[in-house]
């Protein structure tokens, strides 16, 4: 398990790369942090109370060893079926935005589930090169979990 809560604690960076991004659902983008409660403050028009959520999931979810193949399978899904034309080279895949590929293939990931874990072993491989939080994480490691929490939160902006 991680620490999901910690390594999330009071990040400066979080909203701005994860949630400015969903800005058009939910005006309020900004999240602030609720040192009494240890968790970020809900409020209206916010998609704090859905990051709180998500990050008692993260924090209850056994990460995979190889968060990359449970990427690959939300892939595989937008390739075979909606027959994108993308294919991995290497441990790459090539032919379309990543985040959009995720996106797209997390629409059969049900509750999300491909998605939660591959942010869970985002976390834990990022905790496991020393970098115990968010906003210490290499740059193009960031942004890609905070893409997969944007996407995991826009599938649920409805729920």
């Amino acid at each position: 398990m991680i620490n999901a809560k910690d390594f999330f604690r009071n990040s400066d960076l979080l909203d701005a790369l994860a949630l400015r991004q969903l800005s058009h659902i939910n005006g309020n983008w900004e999240l602030t942090w609720d040192e009494t409660n240890g968790e970020y403050m809900p409020e209206d028009d916010s998609f704090a109370a859905k990051v709180n959520l998500l990050i008692d999931q993260l924090g209850g979810v056994n990460p995979p060893a190889k968060y990359h193949d449970n990427e690959d399978r939300l892939a595989e899904h937008v390739k075979a079926k909606l027959n994108w034309n993308i294919r991995k080279v290497g441990n790459r895949w090539v032919g379309g935005d990543y985040p959009v590929i995720l996106e797209q293939g997390a629409f059969n990931d049900i509750d999300q589930e491909d998605l939660l874990l591959a942010a869970a072993g985002r976390i834990k491989a990022a905790v496991e090169k020393g970098q115990e939080h968010f906003d210490e994480m290499e740059h193009s490691h960031r942004k890609m979990l905070a893409d997969v929490l944007a996407i995991i939160l826009y599938h649920r902006a409805d729920a």
